[in-house]
């Protein structure tokens, strides 16, 4: 989307996002901000009372953006395992091409906004638990549907696992934003899930080609 037809708020959430994420929230300030989406100071302020408001709204709208991508990836038309096999892709995919953009890796947004910024700003951390529950969800339905085919034990208890999947892809984007190296999660994220899950990928069939469809950022 070109500057000229972005209007000056989602031209901030934008410029906020990209500069959050590639320093941190508290390494960014809204002066630097300010220069970077070429907006005015006092425009800011017209739009959002602080920066901390600025930083939900930057969250909900990569929200939007993950509830769309994932909408597609985890659609019920696809057999379960096909769905988690293509969030791993998305994932190295999504995160590839964000580093590319700018510079280096970046991980889990809302991962680095909650550590910086949950137990300082009561507000932000509620955000940030909707964010983590909403996503939750997707693997939790996911993680249903593999029980109702017989694939995983019905003891296991879904939303417990789903928690533990969000906790395995967040600490992976961690580790490769530390090492600003994402092979690891080219290579292993895969096999990671499957072995949390309990499904060996030896017996896994190959993702039909049909099913290999690029998800947008």
């Amino acid at each position: 989307m070109s500057r000229a037809t972005t209007s000056t708020k989602d031209r901030l959430i934008e410029t906020a996002r990209d500069l959050i994420w590639r320093n941190s929230y508290n390494a960014v300030s809204v002066d630097d901000i300010c220069a970077a989406a070429d907006v005015k100071k006092g425009s800011f302020y017209h739009f959002f009372p602080s920066k901390a408001h600025l930083a939900l709204a930057t969250m909900d709208s990569c929200m939007q953006e993950m509830k769309a991508d994932y909408n597609e990836i985890f659609s019920k038309g696809r057999p379960p395992i096909e769905r988690f096999r293509m969030m791993a892709r998305h994932v190295f995919e999504h995160q590839s091409e964000i580093s590319k953009e700018l510079g280096h890796v970046c991980g889990c947004p809302f991962a680095t906004l909650g550590s910086e910024l949950a137990a300082k700003d009561e507000e932000i951390g509620s955000t940030i638990a909707r964010i983590c529950a909403e996503k939750t969800a997707y693997y939790e339905d996911c993680l249903k549907d593999l029980q109702n085919e017989g694939l995983i034990p019905a003891s296991i208890d879904v939303k417990i696992k789903a928690d533990e999947i969000f906790a395995l892809v967040v600490g992976q984007l961690l580790m490769a934003r530390i090492k600003n190296d994402l092979s690891f999660i080219e290579h292993k994220l895969e096999e990671s899930l499957f072995n949390l899950i309990g499904i060996d990928l030896a017996h896994l069939t190959k993702v039909p080609e049909q099913g290999r469809k690029s998800v947008r950022r």
